[in-house]
């Protein structure tokens, strides 16, 4: 199976419900197809990955359990829903956040017979602290500190016909975005080797083109011969070069050392991904509240991930459910009007 097969084949990669034996070794066969084919020619490289792959699996089944719950994402319910207005400062917002979000689009567009689909809102989401007004009991308070939330650059990428489907998606998104990072790892270290021999080249050359112009062709062109210092500078740079090629490793332990990232990060993905369910009471102007009394407020639930690593984001975000008649639809080019521009 070639990598474009794994991508295709997305949503059975994952089963946030159970981990089987098959699970693994699917998780494992592509974890080694992503990262690095040739891996698979080292002695038991699936026996000795699979424990850092079931690592990342039950991982990643404890934080499907803590996502917020799915809720109903319409322009119509944007003024009876706290959270809907807090999210978005109009009800156009979410027709415009749906309409853009071409997968949404691709998946009513595959399965006409579909009513409805799931959706994760991804959400910018920044916290500041700002002076306003409270109310202690009849009193008005001035200059009282506050925090203000705001959420902006809303994403509906990740789609599913269902519930249970979309949480699949989650899952393999999170899990390739773990093999991302061990990517990354990996690419700093060959990165240096190609660096390395790259160097070793021009001092090899350098070195060659000193030597020739030394006692040889120098004196024959009246060029004065290279310095003994420069030529042993070059010399010493390049043993310091080639010690460092030989620190890295020959071809089957530049395997060990890709094997080795991987297992890691497999191994340890709480530091690459976090999800932290949050609960805000908050007012009309997107203002924490720490009390109900004297003033309208709601409480309004989401989750925050935070991604580390090679890459780093926070993000806020919901579990949502669309109806297609919310989609609004193409905007279709009137070639008639435009031709009287050109």
């Amino acid at each position: 199976m070639g990598i474009l097969d794994w991508f295709k084949n997305r949503p059975a990669q994952f089963d946030p419900d159970r981990v089987s034996e098959e699970l693994i070794r699917e998780a494992t066969d592509k974890a080694i197809a992503l990262t690095n084919p040739r891996l698979s020619v080292l002695p038991s490289c699936q026996r000795r990955l699979a424990p850092a792959v079931e690592t990342t699996i039950e991982f990643l089944r404890t934080l499907v359990k803590v996502l917020p719950a799915t809720r109903q994402i319409s322009s119509a319910s944007w003024s009876a829903d706290p959270a809907l207005r807090a999210f978005f400062v109009a009800p156009s917002d979410i027709t415009t956040t749906l309409g853009r979000s071409e997968n949404l689009r691709a998946l009513f567009d595959k399965f006409p017979e579909l009513d409805e689909a799931y959706l994760v809102l991804g959400m910018a989401f920044n916290e500041q602290r700002i002076f306003g007004m409270a109310l202690h009991g009849d009193t008005v308070q001035r200059d009282v500190v506050q925090t203000s939330v705001s959420f902006s650059d809303h994403r509906a990428h990740l789609c599913g016909r269902d519930e249970s489907r979309l949480k699949r998606v989650i899952g393999t998104q999170a899990f390739e975005y773990l093999l991302a990072q061990a990517l990354a790892e990996i690419g700093e270290d060959r990165s240096e080797r190609q660096e390395l021999e790259g160097n070793r080249s021009l001092i090899r050359a350098r070195l060659r083109l000193l030597q020739q112009q030394g006692p040889g062709l120098g004196s024959m062109f009246g060029g004065p011969p290279a310095a003994r210092s420069e030529q042993a500078r070059l010399e010493a740079e390049l043993l310091e070069n080639e010690r460092q090629l030989e620190a890295l490793g020959g071809n089957e332990s530049v395997l060990e050392f890709e094997l080795d990232c991987l297992k890691e990060v497999l191994d340890n993905p709480a530091r690459y991904l976090r999800i932290e369910p949050r609960q805000l009471r908050l007012d009309a102007m997107n203002v924490v509240s720490e009390t109900s009394s004297g003033q309208t407020t709601a409480e309004v639930e989401f989750a925050v991930a935070e991604l580390s690593g090679a890459s780093t984001a926070r993000r806020a975000f919901v579990l949502g459910r669309v109806e297609r008649s919310e989609l609004p639809r193409m905007q279709k080019i009137n070639f008639d009007a435009a031709v009287r521009y050109l």
